[in-house]
């Protein structure tokens, strides 16, 4: 570790006492698809603790708002016997996993999963087959599918868009809205919904540039900006939102890429580039973003106020290929799941500079999609 990672890892521990082990979970694109860590905040050590469930091709996994009750995305072709993916629910028990419930999603690739404000409404999104479905949910349990929607318009780009593609589900700060993100389509659909019937209703769309491919939503705290990662453009658009609405406007464009960085050739990925994920610090002074191909993080200040941004530096990802990362609780370290590379990363962080340590320390884990702190 470099002496500037030194002093990082310093002040990100600066203040603790305790060691006590904190549990963490990690989806995996495996057979055994959700393992168990355990997270110490004072030296950013994450231990292997085994296989939490052994449930397939987990993609994404999200809490309930009381963390009661943990839902995993499967990017399976096939559940029950029907041509679709599957989306499961536990019960989270002293740091362990209890199944609960299984539903079959909308169609096959099943991606992301994300619940209400209230805990009672899930939503499913499925890659490969383009659609979004909901659930009903009582106490952790899933309804079979109550709403589906499978999308039409697809984008320019022949080979990465070539049908819809749903990627994301998210909900608005004030829980009034529910948005998927279509990167087949370049577009993010904007939805009303009922949270005792778990039905949703089309409330307009958001379109972004022809082939950007919008990837995921994430909402500024101030309560009015978003940003859309925008997969194949490696870009982001800041967002304006309406909360009178839900809409969402464009105020600007943010390139990520270094000058003279290639852009995504589908028959060679590897050396392409594209967006991935977003994280953004609790105070909303600081937003960060992830590329792969070019493998990075890129740190921004944030305008509290307006969400606007201010670039600082890219630093690596200790890995290949970004899937997800993840500030931990204190927001001392960043967390990065290295997909292709099957490890987790570890930084320090500067919480004052919210600059990140430009090397970190790692951890072996299999197809690592998703990390989510107990």
């Amino acid at each position: 570790m470099s002496a500037s990672a030194a002093t990082l890892a310093a002040a990100a521990t600066k203040g603790f006492s305790s060691s006590r082990a904190q549990r963490v979970f990690v989806a995996s694109g495996t057979p055994e698809g959700i393992r168990s860590f355990d997270w110490n905040p004072v030296s950013g050590e994450l231990t292997a603790a085994g296989v939490a469930a052994n449930v397939s091709t987990v993609d994404w996994i999200c809490f309930s708002p009381d963390r009661k009750y943990l839902f995993a995305a499967c990017e399976v072709d096939s559940f029950n016997g029907k041509p679709t993916g599957k989306v499961a629910s536990f019960r989270v028990l002293d740091g362990k996993l209890e199944q609960l419930s299984a539903q079959n999603s909308a169609s096959k690739g099943t991606c992301h999963c994300a619940i209400d404000h209230t805990g009672r409404v899930l939503l499913a999104a499925d890659y490969g087959g383009g659609s979004a479905g909901s659930f009903r949910v009582t106490d952790g349990k899933l309804s079979p599918l109550v709403w589906s929607e499978h999308y039409t318009v697809h984008g320019p780009n022949p080979d990465r868009q070539e049908a819809a593609h749903a990627h994301f589900a998210s909900f608005s700060p004030d829980n009034r809205f529910a948005y998927i993100n279509d990167l087949g389509g370049d577009m993010i659909h904007i939805y009303t919904f009922d949270t005792e019937t778990a039905v949703l209703k089309s409330a307009g769309a958001y379109h972004s540039a022809p082939g950007a491919g919008p990837r995921t939503l994430h909402f500024h705290p101030n309560g009015h900006t978003a940003y859309c990662m925008n997969e194949m453009a490696s870009s982001v658009d800041v967002l304006k939102w309406d909360k009178a609405n839900g809409s969402l406007t464009r105020v600007t464009t943010v390139n990520l890429l270094p000058p003279n960085a290639p852009l995504l050739n589908p028959k060679d990925a590897p050396q392409g580039n594209t967006g991935c994920d977003t994280v953004i610090s609790k105070d909303g002074r600081f937003v960060y973003f992830a590329n792969r191909g070019t493998d990075f993080l890129y740190s921004f200040k944030a305008d509290p106020s307006t969400g606007a941004l201010t670039p600082m530096e890219r630093t690596g990802t200790g890995g290949k290929t970004p899937r997800n990362f993840t500030l931990d609780p204190t927001e001392h370290w960043m967390l990065v799941a290295n997909q292709n590379s099957s490890n987790l990363a570890v930084f320090p962080r500067d919480l004052a500079t919210g600059k990140l340590a430009n090397e970190g320390k790692t951890v072996a884990c299999p197809t690592p999609m998703c990390i989510l702190f107990a």
